[in-house]
Parts: structure tokens; sequence; C-alpha cells
């Protein structure tokens, strides 16, 4: 397992052209690997991005189109991939999950999470959303068992819940990843400070690709996709275009912070 190694998040503003959509994200992880990332996180629906009503239509089965291409493009650049998230279609269901799907560098497909908390809010005069009104919920909490560090999954609304990242890092995550769409007007307020906050209550590098700029619906998505290290520090921060932000994963660092405050072992409480 290598211990040091550069890891990027990949910002985009996605629209509802498949094709379109999945060529800025190849370019911009292409770029990544070609600065030195093994390790590329897309952002949530980063392959399409339309009218609610839609959904069903553009979801697609796992394995399927979109995911067959994105293992192609791990195994090309020979690299774990992140896929961000697509919408996966159940046979004879009205409703898609909301999916994560994770390849190594033979581009075999190692982990599959369905997020798990729908985001069905109503904040007055900013946004108004039903996830569960198209989306199933997912059940299970999934770390991937890479090469380069255990890999904790999670999507977007997800960051709320910080059970589900206590939950991950007891089964084994030095790494958690939080492909988003986070809206403007939560992301904000909240996005940085609970992204910092899963990282330094649970001692793990947190990697937070986002969507950017309005999205198909009218709802403006935030951006400042973040790479957090286990102390709570900010490693790297995109603004608000599309673009891949890289920082250093640490494991030897990471095992020294748990060393030096070693909270976990001073857990009272179950997750």
């Amino acid at each position: 397992m290598n211990q040091r190694f550069l890891a990027a998040a990949i910002q985009l503003s996605a629209g509802s052209d498949k094709g379109e959509n999945f060529d800025k994200a190849e370019r911009l992880v292409r770029e990544a690997a070609g600065r030195g990332a093994v390790l590329v996180v897309l952002p949530e629906v980063f392959f399409w991005r339309g009218a609610r009503g839609e959904e069903v239509n553009a979801a697609e089965p796992i394995p399927g189109p979109t995911t067959a291409r994105l293992g192609r493009l791990a195994a090309d650049l020979r690299l774990h991939l992140v896929g961000g998230s697509i919408l996966e279609s159940v046979p004879g269901s009205p409703k898609v999950y909301n999916t994560c799907t994770v390849y190594d560098p033979r581009g075999e497909m190692i982990a599959r999470y369905r997020k798990a908390h729908l985001f069905d809010v109503d904040i007055a005069g900013h946004v108004s959303i039903r996830e569960s009104d198209t989306r199933l919920r997912g059940a299970e909490t999934i770390v991937a068992p890479t090469d380069l560090a255990p890999i904790g999954l999670s999507v977007c609304y997800d960051l709320r819940f910080p059970e589900l990242y206590r939950r991950l890092t007891v089964a084994g995550a030095r790494i958690v990843c939080i492909p988003s769409a986070f809206t403007f007007a939560t992301g904000s307020m909240h996005w940085e400070v609970l992204l910092r906050a899963r990282a330094i209550e649970n001692q793990v590098y947190v990697i937070a690709p986002n969507q950017v700029g309005p999205g198909p619906s009218g709802i403006a998505d935030y951006g400042h996709s973040l790479i957090v290290d286990p102390w709570g520090t900010p490693l790297a921060r995109a603004s608000n275009v599309e673009t891949a932000i890289l920082a250093e994963i640490d494991l030897d660092y990471l095992a020294r912070v748990r060393r030096e405050l070693p909270c976990l072992e001073h857990r009272i409480f179950d997750a």
C-alpha cells in the first residue's frame, strides 16, 4: 500500500447531454492523471442532470453504458476512479437509485454504493426539492477495498448524517469520498464546516467534488470542491469554475494524527 499519493476531485456543471457531460469529465480526469493523480473522484450525477420527470428515462442499468466507459477510463489511465454517481434504473420501478461506483486500475468495478439519505427539503425562498418523489433509498454502508487505502463512500446529503461516517471509519475507511451537487443556498453556509467536521471527528481524509453553477432545474450549485486532511485542514479548494483540484494523501500522517489524538479509541458509544 502506497503511504503517499495524489488524489483529485473533479468539479463540473453537468447538463442533460450525457455525451457532453462525459467528455468534460474525461478531459478533467485525464488532466488530473497527467498531474500525477492516482485516485480521482467525480461529482454526484456527473453524467446527467435534467427535469425530475425525466430521471427514469435517463437512468441506466449497472453495469451499463456509463459504467463501462468509466471502467475503460480507469484502465486506460491505470488509476482508481470514484465515478461520482449516476442514476441507476430498477426494472419495473418508476424510481431510481442514485449510485456511486468505484473502479480499480484494471477497470474492474470494485464497489457500488446507493445514496441512503434523500434530499427532501423546503427552504423558503431558496430551494424546494423532494428526491424521494423519483428516487429510492439505499441501505448499505460501503467501504471500497482499494490498493491505495480503504475508501468510504457517500453522496451529497449524506454529509449531514455523522453516524454514517463513523460507521465507515469503524469499518476501516481512511479516505471518505462525498461526490455532491450541494446547492448554493445550503453550501454557502454549511458545506465547508460539515466537510471539515467529518474529517476531524473521524480522522480521515475527505474528498468532496461538487457540481457548480446553475443546474437544469434552475437551482444553483455551490462548487468550492474540497479535499481535507485528518486534522481538518483544507488541502485544496476549487472556486466557481469547472476544474480538477489535487492534494497529497499521506497515510503516515493520518496514522500519526490517530496516534497522538486517539479519540477513536476513546469512544464510549457505538456507531
